[in-house]
């Protein structure tokens, strides 16, 4: 089992490696939970995520005959650009075997930190089998994401600045897909101060380890499905389920939604860009999931590592449930100046025309029409109502 010194190896063998995350108060967040939120903002981390800690940690326990072989790992996100970074800053040669359809920039990503990258297989599981291969026929030393002493101690640093930052800190919360991270923080934080609460939150269409304690043993879930792919773990380790079974206080859900909201109100009112596993522990905070009131909350971001395309795509959908985009359809007479008319009518209710599709080949609609979609730029739920109100009254069919 991994124990406080441990941790304190492994924070002292990281200065000068990683970066010290500021643990930053928000007043938005804490105005918004009724609570004192402070974020640890281990998404601005080298590499986008709190992966380094941990794999820095390994590595650098490892002997010298060890290191001569190099290490291994397989991934397709932060632990694949942590084991790249950490081998690279000691000196030794690592491998990752990412599966053919990961996403090129986090390919160029780990590439650029100095690993070697083998595209293999379609799934985590069959890259995950490569590198077994891989590791039988070089003797290089597979470096765990999660279930290993050394990973999980180097996780644990993070609890330590919690600590030092907040000593008065009422709870931590954390986000937990294998346990690695959600394990060393509890250690951390338990063994120095028992009374601090420690809450594990996970994606509930991925929630691997709540059934495995349900359960009283790790089990696998059949299938997971989240946007929170950094913590989509279908069974949780068996190191850290022994751990988080015995510090944790208690470990929460939230649903894409709830995570998709905490990553766009996080990019407009923070400025911090964090991808869907590091905005888990803030969905949760946001929705009360641990019915933390007047307390003060350590929040931790644990990665910035998103997709521009979900970005986008959560941006867009934010965007629509906020009232700011209207999406419609209508008919027009099929003549000149139809168009035109339609876009006055909008420009002086004071919406904003940001796209226009005019479609004259539908098989559906009369030879003398053209359907057009617009998107416009709404101010809230209120003008959205306003515009269409005043299109009706204008003799327009309004399809959304």
């Amino acid at each position: 089992m991994v124990g406080l010194e441990d941790i304190k190896d492994a924070q002292n063998r990281l200065k000068g490696i990683i970066k010290r995350s500021n643990l930053d108060s928000s007043r938005t967040f804490s105005q918004l939970s009724g609570n004192q939120v402070y974020l640890k903002l281990e998404n601005l981390q080298k590499t986008g995520s709190f992966k380094l800690r941990g794999a820095y940690n390994k590595i650098s326990n490892l002997s010298s005959k060890e290191k001569e072989k190099g290490v291994v790992a397989a991934s397709a996100g932060n632990h694949a650009q942590g084991v790249a970074l950490a081998a690279t800053q000691i000196g030794i040669n690592s491998t990752i075997i990412m599966p053919k359809g990961a996403p090129i920039a986090k390919i160029k990503a780990t590439r650029g930190y100095g690993a070697e990258v083998i595209l293999s297989g379609e799934t985590y599981d069959e890259a995950h089998q490569k590198e077994l291969e891989y590791a039988q026929k070089t003797g290089a030393t597979i470096i765990p994401a999660f279930d290993d002493l050394d990973v999980i101690a180097g996780q644990g640093t993070i609890g330590l600045e919690i600590l030092e930052d907040l000593p008065k800190v009422d709870a931590v919360i954390a986000p937990v897909g294998g346990g690695g991270l959600l394990a060393g923080i509890a250690i951390a934080i338990k063994e120095i101060n028992p009374r601090i609460k420690v809450i594990g939150v996970e994606a509930d269409k991925a929630a691997s380890m709540k059934a495995s304690l349900k359960a009283g043993k790790p089990i696998d879930l059949t299938e997971v499905n989240t946007i929170a792919d950094g913590i989509a773990v279908k069974r949780p380790g068996k190191l850290t389920y022994e751990i988080i079974s015995k510090y944790v206080d208690k470990i929460v859900t939230v649903d894409d939604e709830e995570i998709a909201y905490a990553i766009s109100i996080l990019l407009e009112r923070a400025k911090l860009i964090v991808e869907g596993a590091g905005a888990t522990a803030l969905a949760a905070v946001l929705n009360n999931k641990a019915s933390l009131q007047e307390k003060k909350l350590a929040v931790i971001l644990s990665g910035g590592n998103i997709d521009l395309d979900m970005i986008s795509a959560i941006i867009n959908r934010g965007m629509m449930k906020a009232g700011r985009r209207l999406t419609f359809t209508t008919l027009l007479p099929d003549i000149p100046g139809a168009l035109e008319r339609l876009a006055g009518i909008i420009g002086r209710s004071g919406a904003n025309i940001i796209s226009v599709h005019h479609d004259r080949m539908n098989p559906d609609i009369s030879l003398k029409q053209a359907e057009v979609k617009l998107v416009l730029e709404t101010r809230d739920s209120a003008h959205i109502s306003e515009v269409i109100s005043i299109l009706k009254n204008q003799g327009y069919s309004i399809k959304l």
